[in-house]
């Protein structure tokens, strides 16, 4: 930048040094699309370990084989990783998300509460059976208790008879008027299990166990002692409640007797130790505590009078006057009205998902165009449409799915379908997908199928498609050697694999490999392995440059790391300096990767080429706007054969 001294002195310039330099691009984010336990459906997540995968999918499930691949991709050495739940969305087969809407205690809706939650302003749907288990506790201990309300999200599993919180949600000294703590906005903004729609002003009933209307009752009968029985869902406890000869004053004072009585009676149950008991309205409302780790927030199975209370006493406790708002799970049963509940819709998983729902829709983001959405990613795995029962469903979801990544640079890989079982099962379908149009130097198949472990059902063995597990192995060798590195060989074993389908034997490897598609081999010494790293275009009659996984994936590499280095160039006068930038830039780029034991060769000369310039950048060229870069490499081949030669050296007579 020019400048004009008007002063004696010193003057500092910055001037820039005309080096740009071209960063890798990434070569290991791997995107999976199918069915999950839940989830925000067409909605890409991205997920750094099986942790995230089980917060944000509710980890594996027997019914969804996608499930078992993206743990597959971790535990074989994957890092990053792209989920994407797709659902059934056609009529009967839908899956669909619980809701329920909130009363007010006059009986007005006033809050809809739907499993799902907000990303920016939209409401992505969260369907299932999984939000069955989503329960909400209202109470009004607040700041202030005659306009707020708190509200408490729990989610509930059952293992073994045992009901567990196993994640939990907030929202205190909340109101259904604008302002800082409106309510709609406080949880839509921060919960990642439920939306709120407001349906009128008013706050939600509080949860819990009621009496029945007591200013009719009078307080003068509260005197002597009764015994009462509360299970709060983890047995039943007798409490004794004392009120002594004096009636209690008003209905607060009779809360604190019977608070105080019901946390005597089991000072080490947390249920009972912190229970609340409190005024609403001319009512009582009894609540179990909520720091147990079993807890069952709204869990009150009963509270019985088991004494020789007074008539109010028994009107105060008799189940058949008390308020049914206690258990308060989300859909309680499709269609269910209790308390102050209403208009309940069950959550359901579905049928199983379809071609059209993998297929996906590109106007609206759906499936793996929900790609659209983030940076990069390099592979793609739909295992489940292997199980789609014909070749013709399965182009019907492979076919676009291939040309999506062509488009994005990334590989494709195509499982063979569930119970291929022998050389010849594999060959026809191989042919068939090669009439399909599924041949291409970004697709990638592997023979065969796997047996895993599913804990869901006993640790018995299940089928799974292989491409979960050999995109964490392509993800591993990427950080081991580069992506240059072949991912086969006995170094790239299959973990978490005891089982093939099928055992090849060397002969009819030697029938698949020159088709282009790749084995998997069981050995004695180094177990389960990949053998084999060709494209689908791999199949020797082809004779494609783009023969071997190493070289298509280092090419894409190069495209990805180019394309994004170079932006800066656009707009820039098109001219020598640009060219001699764009030169220096890439050649250090291509020097750097050279130096890695990337290219063949012993020198840079042998190894790559760059031009940019006047030989390469016609005039036409720059009138159009338009600078060319030529940028070749020697890539690295895999050593898929072996020769030793021996000769016997026989002794020469003297």
């Amino acid at each position: 930048m020019s400048f004009i001294p008007t002063f004696p002195g010193v003057y500092i310039r910055e001037i820039p040094s005309g080096s740009r330099s071209i960063a890798g691009a990434s070569t290991s984010i791997a995107a999976f699309v199918g069915g999950f336990a839940r989830g925000p459906v067409n909605t890409p997540v991205r997920l750094f370990s099986l942790a995230d995968f089980d917060n944000e999918f509710g980890g594996l499930s027997s019914d969804y084989e996608t499930s078992f691949a993206v743990p597959q991709f971790f535990v074989n050495g994957g890092g990053t990783a792209y989920a994407i739940r797709v659902v059934r969305e056609d009529g009967a087969n839908a899956a669909v998300a619980a809701s329920v809407t909130m009363q007010d205690t006059a009986g007005t809706a006033v809050l809809q509460v739907t499993a799902g939650r907000q990303v920016g302003d939209t409401l992505v749907d969260d369907p299932g059976e999984w939000c069955n288990n989503l329960r909400i506790d209202v109470d009004y201990r607040t700041a202030d208790p005659a306009t707020q309300f708190n509200l408490f999200v729990s989610e509930i599993r059952d293992a073994d008879g045992i009901e567990t919180a196993t994640r939990n949600e907030v929202y205190r000294n909340l109101t259904s008027t604008a302002g800082p703590r409106n309510a709609v906005d406080v949880v839509n903004a921060e919960s990642r299990l439920i939306t709120l729609t407001a349906m009128a002003a008013g706050r939600p009933a509080p949860t819990g166990y009621y009496s029945g209307d007591l200013s009719a009752v009078g307080l003068g009968g509260f005197t002597g002692s009764s015994d009462i029985d509360i299970d709060f869902g983890g047995g039943a406890e007798t409490v004794t409640v004392d009120f002594g000869v004096t009636a209690p004053a008003d209905l607060t004072a009779l809360a604190a007797v019977m608070q105080a009585a019901i946390r005597a009676a089991a000072p080490t149950n947390r249920l009972f130790s912190q229970a609340a008991v409190g005024v609403v309205g001319t009512s009582l409302r009894v609540a179990p505590g909520r720091n147990s780790p079993n807890y069952d927030p709204l869990q009150i199975v009963s509270i019985t009078d088991v004494g020789a209370g007074t008539l109010a006493v028994d009107l105060l406790l008799d189940a058949g006057n008390a308020q049914a708002n206690v258990e308060q799970y989300m859909p309680n049963g499709a269609g269910a009205t209790i308390g102050f509940l209403d208009s309940a819709t069950e959550g359901d998983d579905g049928a199983a998902v379809n071609a059209a729902a993998l297929a996906g829709n590109r106007g609206q983001r759906t499936s793996f165009y929900a790609l659209d959405n983030v940076d990069a990613f390099n592979m793609l795995s739909i295992p489940e449409s292997s199980g789609l029962g014909s070749t013709t469903n399965q182009s019907l979801v492979m076919a676009p799915a291939l040309a999506y990544c062509v488009e994005k640079r990334a590989m494709l890989f195509i499982d063979p379908p569930p119970g291929t079982a022998s050389v010849e099962a594999a060959e026809a379908w191989l042919g068939e997908i090669a009439n399909a149009g599924l041949r291409s130097p970004n697709s990638v198949s592997y023979f065969p199928t796997m047996r895993v472990a599913d804990p869901m059902n006993g640790g018995r063995m299940v089928e799974v498609a292989p491409s979960g597990t050999l995109a964490g192995i392509w993800a591993r060798t990427d950080g081991e050697t580069g992506v240059w590195k072949a991912p086969a060989g006995t170094t790239a074993s299959l973990r978490g694999v005891p089982e093939l389908t099928y055992v090849l034997s060397d002969p009819q490897n030697g029938v698949l490999n020159p088709q282009g598609l790749n084995a998997l081999r069981s050995f004695d010494i180094p177990g389960n392995v990949s053998w084999g790293s060709r494209t689908l275009m791999g199949a020797d009659l082809l004779a494609s440059d783009w023969k071997y996984v190493p070289v298509r994936r280092t090419a894409l590499f190069i495209e990805s790391s180019l394309f994004n280095g170079l932006q800066w160039a656009v707009f820039q006068p098109n001219a020598e300096p640009l060219w001699l930038e764009i030169r220096g830039a890439v050649t250090a780029f291509m020097q750097g990767l050279f130096r890695q034991g990337a290219f063949k060769g012993t020198s840079p000369r042998e190894a790559y080429i760059v031009r940019c310039g006047a030989d390469t950048t016609t005039q036409a060229d720059i009138n159009a706007g338009i600078v060319n870069v030529f940028v070749g490499f020697a890539p690295l081949q895999p050593a898929e054969f072996v020769v030793v030669s021996l000769q016997l050296q026989l002794q020469q007579a003297n």
